[in-house]
């Protein structure tokens, strides 16, 4: 599987006009009660493994990812390749995500 990362445009444009698209927060609990975009689904990073398959057993979906500042997306996307998923995009962090939080 590819290693593809997507920009905050490019993910906007896409949240906005397609379905489907399950969107991640790899953050801790606090990070995400602080500030996440919109239905973002948290799985912090330290769980995902464990927990992926079964918030997402259909691994064709598309997933993006996000987190603070872009590292652990990075490490969550390269996790979920490896598990097998084959739709993802790493959209870094947060801090760079410059359209509405809730």
């Amino acid at each position: 599987m590819i290693y593809r990362k997507i920009t905050p445009a490019e993910a906007k444009r896409r949240l906005d006009t397609e379905k489907d698209i399950i969107l991640i927060d790899v953050r801790m609990d606090s990070e995400y009660a602080q500030r996440h975009i919109k239905n973002s689904v948290l799985i912090p990073l330290g769980v995902l493994q464990k927990e992926i398959l079964m918030k997402i057993p259909d691994k064709s979906k598309t997933i993006f990812v996000y987190c603070q500042s872009g590292s652990r997306s990075k490490n969550a996307s390269q996790i979920l390749l490896k598990l097998g998923y084959t739709n993802v995009f790493d959209m870094g962090g947060i801090i760079g995500w410059p359209y509405e939080v809730e």
